[in-house]
């Protein structure tokens, strides 16, 4: 079984030139699925919230089966039949598959709010950051490639879907609950990535937020500058800072929309 497993990876494992970033191809999927992503996003934005938990556990369940063969892939392809530590998915762009599948079993108000929050605000930032600055996505396989443009497109319908569902990420309360979020996590982030690398003696930075440098652009050479030390509180920093700067363009986009409706109607 576990041959037959190789042999599938092993003849889907094309290699590739690398794609240039801010080339037409990069340029034209950039918009075309964020359009698309948009669209989606408003036609459905009116769904019931059964059916709104519904959508984000299948799309979770499609993640983790997609994570899955991406894990498959480094396992026999990349690392030939052992593990690396670092390919763990536990990212901030890892974080929605793990949401979403547990969704309809909270039922805590609060703690879904934070969730609903925290995928509208920080994994759409995670999502458009990944397309602003493409060296993630553009990989020597073409199933690598595939799956991450794929895996952060679906990242910016699923921020934009429960933008404009208002779900979560609609008053500042939203923001401060999804960076209680995600402070935590990188907390758990931190946690991980100093016991893989001081227990197991490999390497982990989930999150990018240490011990070791960033791979990130500005923030690698901050690192080297200064220390991980001190670039990591910069970069958490500069992330709570982009997921307010979401937040606070949807919410005056909303307003402006919701006051036109209002004055339409009277």
């Amino acid at each position: 079984m576990i041959n037959e497993i190789e042999s599938f990876f092993t003849s889907i494992a094309y290699q590739m030139e690398t794609i240039p970033s801010y080339g037409i191809f990069h340029i034209s999927y950039t918009l075309i699925g964020f359009f698309v992503c948009i669209f989606l996003a408003w036609k459905l934005k009116n769904i019931k919230e059964d059916k709104a938990v519904i959508l984000l556990f299948v799309i979770g369940i499609l993640l983790l089966i997609s994570e899955i063969g991406k894990q498959l892939f480094y396992y026999f392809v990349i690392e030939h039949r052992s593990y690396s530590w670092g390919d763990f998915p536990f990212h901030l762009c890892s974080i929605p598959m793990y949401l979403c599948i547990v969704l309809p079993f909270v039922k805590n108000k609060a703690i879904k709010n934070s969730m609903y929050s925290f995928m509208s605000l920080y994994n759409l930032l995670g999502g458009a950051i990944s397309f602003a600055e493409p060296s993630g996505l553009f990989l020597n396989y073409y199933f690598l490639t595939i799956h991450a443009l794929l895996w952060h497109m679906i990242l910016v319908f699923v921020g934009f879907f429960v933008l404009f569902s208002k779900r979560g990420g609609q008053t500042l309360s939203d923001y401060i609950a999804a960076t209680k979020l995600f402070l935590l996590l990188s907390c758990v982030a931190f946690g991980l990535n100093c016991f893989v690398q001081y227990g197991l003696k490999e390497h982990m930075n989930m999150f990018f937020v240490g011990p070791g440098n960033s791979p990130l652009a500005v923030f690698k050479q901050f690192s080297e500058w200064f220390g991980w030390y001190i670039n990591t509180p910069i970069y958490l920093f500069a992330v709570c800072l982009g997921a307010f700067l979401v937040f606070f363009i949807h919410y005056y986009f909303q307003k402006r929309f919701d006051n036109s409706n209002y004055q339409q109607h009277n």
